[in-house]
């Protein structure tokens, strides 16, 4: 790992472990939640050049999944997530295997077809609860004996797991496999040419950023207790994809930087009630056309080194 990659992580560590002690921590675990969620859309996106209209169905599947195996069925946190990440695991690569037979748009519009159909199926079916979602999801105790019911107390799981999912992804981008996609998403033609099988590279990726989507997904419903509608609602896949643009597609850290300010703004704009979406609506419109890159590929050309 370079030095400024080291440092870069090192100041992610210390600014979250720091960070509880100073805001509000379900706040920051809300941050940490999607940061994770727009780094494993970037993965796809930004690495694999592939624009998925329907990430929500993953994150929102999980979320389900894990609210429903905590309070239904009584499994400890570990559990729950697992079990929501592998149900997003699975949809991807069902949705997956489908939709990369398809390329540009209508791969983008087949993803969103399959998160519409996750999405009314969510609302149809008993277990989600309908429009009320799953509620008063208990946290419960890790590994059976470390209760998380105190904010601070789960603010440490979270934590862990986005800083480790997101090493894991950084590793995969610096990897052959991310040098292959980073070549298919160049010049796929030429990938091809070279004999790389590039569809199984496609689902691979597809299925590795559901999965991470989905991991995101089933810690958010228990750092919040709350599995609803809005988890796999098209607006959230719309989100992710503003995170991913704003922060800077394609860069590791860019993602985190557009989560953070995304879900700093959605909190602090709450006040202004039903004009929060127009306000909101015009600052991404403002901050994409200023940081056409990103925010973080900004300032990564001008100091000449990728973030």
């Amino acid at each position: 790992m370079p030095r400024h990659h080291l440092a870069l992580f090192a100041a992610f560590l210390t600014i979250a472990v720091l960070a509880p002690f100073f805001l509000y921590p379900v706040f920051v675990m809300k941050v940490l939640c999607f940061a994770l969620f727009a780094c494993a859309f970037n993965l796809l996106l930004g690495f694999g050049g592939l624009l998925s209209f329907g990430h929500a169905a993953y994150f929102g599947s999980a979320s389900y999944i894990a609210a429903h195996s905590a309070k239904v069925w009584g499994l400890t946190p570990e559990l729950s997530i697992l079990a929501g990440t592998v149900v997003a695991a699975f949809l991807g690569l069902i949705f997956g295997y489908l939709s990369i037979r398809r390329q540009g748009i209508y791969f983008a519009m087949v993803t969103l077809a399959f998160a519409q159909m996750v999405y009314f199926f969510a609302l149809q079916a008993e277990f989600t609860g309908g429009e009320d979602g799953i509620q008063a999801v208990p946290r419960g105790e890790l590994f059976g004996f470390i209760s998380l019911e105190a904010d601070r107390a789960i603010y440490w799981l979270v934590l862990a797991i986005v800083f480790f999912g997101i090493l894991f992804l950084y590793r995969i981008v610096h990897s052959p496999f991310g040098q292959v996609l980073k070549a298919i998403r160049e010049n796929e033609p030429r990938a091809v040419s070279l004999g790389y099988q590039v569809n199984r590279y496609k689902l691979a990726t597809f299925v590795i950023s559901a999965t991470f989507a989905g991991l995101a997904g089933g810690t958010k419903a228990l750092v919040f207790q709350l599995a609803s509608l809005t988890d796999v609602h098209w607006a959230m896949s719309g989100e992710v994809v503003l995170m991913t643009l704003l922060g800077g597609m394609g860069t590791i850290f860019g993602p985190i930087v557009g989560a953070t300010v995304i879900i700093t703004m959605q909190n602090y704009l709450a006040t202004f009630g039903a004009w929060v979406t127009i306000i909101q609506g015009v600052i991404f419109v403002i901050g994409v056309l200023a940081f056409r890159e990103g925010i973080i590929g900004v300032l990564s050309r001008k100091i000449k080194k990728p973030l």
